[in-house]
């Protein structure tokens, strides 16, 4: 893509992309030979399912914005902070980063620590809370991961 938007087409530029690609595709065979490129460090298998999951995701984080809204505007300030354990239902470290980062991507909810399998959320009020400990994100991240 650089030779292209550079415009500059000589001999030096396109040895440049060679040697380029020919350490890049090195430094991943060392990288696959010493066993340190694996499914979680390059979690390409999530590619397809992820196009369920972001969407819904999507819609998730739109709907607590309007919640989030609805508090702040109300002059009573209806919120209720609580802190709560969700069990996590993902096998791998990846699949709880994932619904760990879904949960603090929601406005409204903040993940504080993840251990053990449970992850610590703060939520700004009971109900956030309970849309957390539901499960449904938990289930559709197990999904995207292929725990169940």
């Amino acid at each position: 893509m650089w030779i292209l938007l550079s415009g500059q087409y000589t001999v030096d530029s396109l040895l440049i992309l060679v040697l380029g690609l020919a350490s890049c595709a090195f430094v991943v065979a060392i990288a696959l030979r010493m066993k340190i490129a694996d499914r979680e460090g390059h979690p390409i298998h999530l590619l397809v399912p992820s196009l369920r999951y972001i969407p819904w995701l999507l819609w998730a984080i739109v709907k607590s914005n309007i919640d989030v809204t609805r508090c702040i505007l109300n002059p009573t300030l209806p919120i209720s902070p609580v802190l709560v354990k969700i069990k996590a239902g993902q096998r791998s470290e990846l699949g709880q980063a994932i619904f760990a980062n879904s949960i603090t991507l929601t406005p409204g909810t903040v993940s504080l620590d993840v251990a053990g399998g449970e992850i610590l959320v703060h939520a700004l009020t009971r109900e956030s809370a309970e849309e957390v400990a539901n499960g449904e994100m938990d289930r559709r991240v197990a999904r995207l991961e292929g725990s169940t």
